[in-house]
């Protein structure tokens, strides 16, 4: 009780001695202190209004305000106009066939073109894609830490990479199937490239469309599980995804160069945000392989981890090839999955953020779209609500005429998966 009585009259002092205090500093426009601190709890801003002046004893409110104004929910979209700039390109975009028919030498239903890009993506009404972009969606060969909004919809086929990629077809849409096939991994169970091989040969039966073939990580396993993929699905033009700059100071990139160009397929070349790179990548590719078997991963990054430095990097890159740079006239790919490297893709957090099976979705479009305005060709997928969501953002891009209503936009961010 005396405590609180002390401190009562020392606040009362202090109050006391604001206007005496106040009346020494006019006219001072600076101050120094010596052997001065202060806790920031201390510290309290007083900000006067424009043409108004406050005294210390209205501070209480203008800190706290007035009742804001109610918002009114917007009813229309802004409206703004856009006209295409006047360019003038003197390149494109090499065209590259991935999947093989039978008439082609392969067993697929069908095969894609990726490629063929004249013009800035969706930018000019009269040059729209020459061949719209692909999607494909992941499969894993062994057991992954996976998020529950994506399990949800596979568990039941995770442990058969077959029927998972038949599911993905089926059922989801999926233009392609990426079969990752990480079991390789010397650090994992360090299958053998003939076990990954029987893997990569029942997939090709459970479905009819082209596939990516994703290795480890490891320069030296994934140098020799390519070749042996490569020797088995020959003739069905196979993504090998990827190939890098260690597999080139590993001494392993010129064997899967080769072993792809013996037996008909393409590669992935994979470098990280760095457009040099890319092109020293290339550079040692032309020396096994025609240009036209090149794809390029110029690296995804997730929504709120660099998104936008993947962007430019994309978007550069594209410039460059339609003003004639030659060693970046090459497809794009971007792992749009890597959208749930992010945290706020999958864990739990306030209810005002929605839910997870909400988020992660949304997490992974955003990063879909976001590079599909920077020109990307391929993008490997996860959910279905992202892949479907990416297909019909095509589809109306793709059509200028079409009409969209403001309740399309109103409603999206809500609507149930």
């Amino acid at each position: 009780m005396c405590d609180h009585n002390n401190n009562r009259k020392g606040n009362e002092a202090f109050q006391d001695a604001i206007p005496r205090f106040l009346s020494l500093l006019s006219g001072v426009e600076k101050m120094e202190f010596e052997n001065f601190s202060m806790e920031i709890g201390d510290l309290e801003l007083w900000i006067p209004m424009m043409g108004t002046s406050i005294t210390p004893s209205q501070s209480s409110t203008v800190i706290s305000g007035s009742p804001a104004a109610a918002r009114v929910k917007p009813t229309s979209l802004l409206s703004e106009t856009f006209v295409p700039p006047q360019e003038e390109f003197t390149g494109s975009i090499r065209e590259v066939r991935l999947g093989a028919t039978k008439s082609e030498g392969g067993s697929r239903g069908r095969s894609v073109v990726i490629g063929g890009a004249n013009s800035r993506p969706f930018v000019y009404a009269d040059k729209p894609p020459v061949h719209p972009p692909v999607f494909a969606l992941d499969v894993f060969d062994t057991d992954l830490h996976l998020p529950m909004a994506l399990k949800a919809n596979i568990k039941d086929v995770m442990s058969d990479p077959a029927e998972w990629a038949r599911m993905n077809v089926k059922k989801f849409g999926a233009d392609m199937v990426t079969v990752h096939l990480m079991s390789t991994d010397p650090l994992i169970s360090d299958r053998s490239p003939a076990d990954a091989a029987r893997t990569v040969e029942e997939v090709l039966q459970a479905v009819d469309v082209p596939l990516i073939i994703g290795g480890c990580g490891d320069p030296h396993k994934d140098a020799e599980v390519f070749k042996k993929v490569a020797e088995i699905a020959a003739g069905e033009r196979v993504l090998f995804n990827s190939l890098t700059l260690d597999m080139a100071n590993a001494k392993t990139l010129e064997g899967v160069a080769l072993a792809a160009k013996e037996h008909g397929h393409a590669v992935l070349g994979f470098t990280g945000l760095d457009l040099n790179k890319a092109k020293e990548m290339n550079r040692r590719l032309y020396e096994y392989l025609p240009p036209e078997d090149i794809v390029m991963d110029l690296t995804t990054v997730a929504l709120g981890y660099g998104l936008e430095y993947s962007f430019t990097i994309h978007e550069r890159a594209r410039h460059a090839a339609l003003m004639g740079d030659t060693e970046l006239q090459h497809p794009t790919i971007s792992a749009a999955t890597n959208a749930w490297a992010a945290r706020e893709a999958w864990m739990k957090m306030d209810p005002k953020y929605g839910s997870r099976e909400l988020r992660g979705p949304l997490w992974e479009t955003i990063n879909g779209i976001t590079l599909l305005l920077a020109g990307v060709d391929i993008f490997m997928m996860m959910h279905p609500a992202a892949i479907r969501t990416l297909k019909e953002t095509v589809n109306m891009l793709m059509q200028r005429d079409m009409a969209v209503t403001t309740d399309h936009f109103a409603n999206w961010a809500t609507t149930k998966i």
